[in-house]
């Protein structure tokens, strides 16, 4: 029963960690520019000016951005459905091959996205990366607990 309530957890847990890192966490700042997949911004006095990705880097690169964007909500929906899963007593076994396949996707694009960036002076990784790496792994973690039950 214990592990059950585990299982929700981290699912939930990466859920969350996938939806902030995407939606509204910034990979890497510049001074008051703030740059994600979903797009960039630019903070000065208080206010923040949205920015999109165009213009920064390449074109490739800014599908990498929708790409992990759309992977990481792809991802929290099926671990929201694990997790329903899960605390309803059942063993969600396709659900977890599933939540495996989305966290493995929203992986190999988020790479993508971090090898492709652009070089800009001052670059440093901002809170949205470590989030995202958190929900990879607190993700496949419980995907492989429900695996492994029996």
């Amino acid at each position: 029963m214990k592990e059950r309530w585990l299982i929700a957890l981290l699912a939930l847990v990466s859920a969350s960690l996938f939806a902030l890192s995407v939606q509204a966490g910034h990979w890497w700042t510049v001074e008051t520019f703030e740059l994600g997949p979903f797009g960039s911004r630019q903070c000065a006095n208080g206010e923040c000016r949205p920015l999109g990705l165009a213009g920064i880097a390449d074109a490739r690169w800014q599908r990498f951005g929708m790409a992990t964007w759309a992977a990481g909500m792809i991802a929290m929906l099926v671990l929201i459905v694990v997790a329903g899963s899960v605390a309803a007593k059942r063993t969600p076994r396709m659900l977890a091959k599933l939540a495996l396949v989305a966290v493995a996707t929203a992986l190999a694009v988020g790479v993508g996205f971090v090898v492709q960036r652009p070089e800009l002076p001052g670059l440093h990784v901002d809170r949205g990366l470590y989030m995202f790496a958190g929900a990879v792994v607190s993700g496949a973690a419980a995907a492989l607990l429900v695996l492994r039950r029996r």
